[in-house]
Parts: C-alpha cells; structure tokens; sequence
C-alpha cells in the first residue's frame, strides 16, 4: 500500500507493473484476506493503525478483483483506465512537435513492439500494453532465473526507456497540465 502510494507519485510505470505484480500475489494467496493479513500486513506494518488501513486496502483489491471477474487472469478496471490514459497521453505526446526526443524514442522502440505483437496471442491490446506486458514477462523470467537472449534484453532496454520517458511526461502534465498543454484523465 505504501509502496504503491509512492510507486504512483514517482513513477506511474513502476506502479502499474507493481498493481500487475500485486493481483498475481493476492491471486497467490487465493483472494483470502487472513492469508494477506498474515503475509502482507502483519509483517510489514507495525502499528494497528496501519495495519487496519493495509488490510482495508487489500480487500478492497480482493474485491474489486472478484466483482470485475478477474480471479485466475486479467487486469482490474483501475488498472485497465490507467493504461487507456496513458495510451492517450503516449498519442498526444506523438503528435506534438515540440516532443521530438519521446517521438525518436518511440520510433527506435517501434520495431520492438511490432515483433512483440507479431508474438503474441492478444493483436487487439495497444502498443503500450504490449510494452508493459513484455517488461513484466521479462520480470516473471528474472524471477525464475530463466536464460533471456540478448535480442530480449535490447527489447527489454528499449522499452525500459519508452516507458520512463512517457512516466516523465505523466508527471509534468499530472504536476502541472498547463505546464505542457497537454491534458491527462486523472
């Protein structure tokens, strides 16, 4: 929770690939909150007070995932929106002159995504979803001490920075969305 508090105001990327991260734990922990509590909460937060206001915000996660169907797979809403919008962002940034370093680096990252996309089972998500899917199956490879090619990590690279320059630009416009004439839906 505080993680993701923070993870949000630095850096939105961080923390969508952190909710991503998050729904595969409390899918782990079979949606049971008792299970959270002892895993997640008891062990990180000292006082009562935060320790009620974690388990609060887990369950409301847990949830939130049950409503919206997303028990074995799947996104929540929340993060769904958070993707739109930064899509939205990402399409307003392309089209805008004066933003020539994110439009180059889109363009070198263009390759990338389309071989990702020609990868993958799911043509009708956006490319930016695509980005995000490829840096959390690269973390998920990681984690399992798996080999990954060097054709891998250079897309992995390439993207990395994409994601970094467009988290950037969500936080000027998020900070000030004057500042950039651009307008997020926060």
């Amino acid at each position: 929770m505080l993680i993701a508090r923070q993870k949000k105001q630095e850096n939105i990327a961080e923390y969508l690939l952190y909710m991503w991260q998050l729904e595969d734990i409390l899918r782990s922990y079979e949606l049971d909150i008792d299970k959270v509590q002892q895993s997640l909460v008891d062990p990180v937060y000292h006082t009562e007070e935060e320790r009620k206001e974690a388990r609060d915000w887990y369950e409301g996660l847990i949830l939130m995932m049950k409503s919206e169907g997303v028990q074995e797979k799947g996104h929540l809403q929340i993060n769904k929106n958070l993707i739109m919008d930064l899509t939205d962002l990402h399409l307003r940034l392309l089209k805008e002159p004066k933003e020539s370093a994110y439009i180059g680096v889109y363009y070198n990252t263009l390759p990338h995504i389309v071989v990702l996309r020609a990868k993958s089972d799911s043509k009708d998500v956006s490319e930016l979803e695509t980005c995000f899917t490829a840096l959390y199956g690269y973390w998920l490879l990681r984690l399992q001490k798996r080999e990954i090619s060097g054709e891998t990590q250079a897309a992995v690279a390439q993207i990395t920075g994409l994601l970094r320059l467009l988290s950037e630009k969500y936080k000027e416009v998020d900070d000030d969305p004057d500042k950039s004439g651009l307008v997020v839906m926060i």
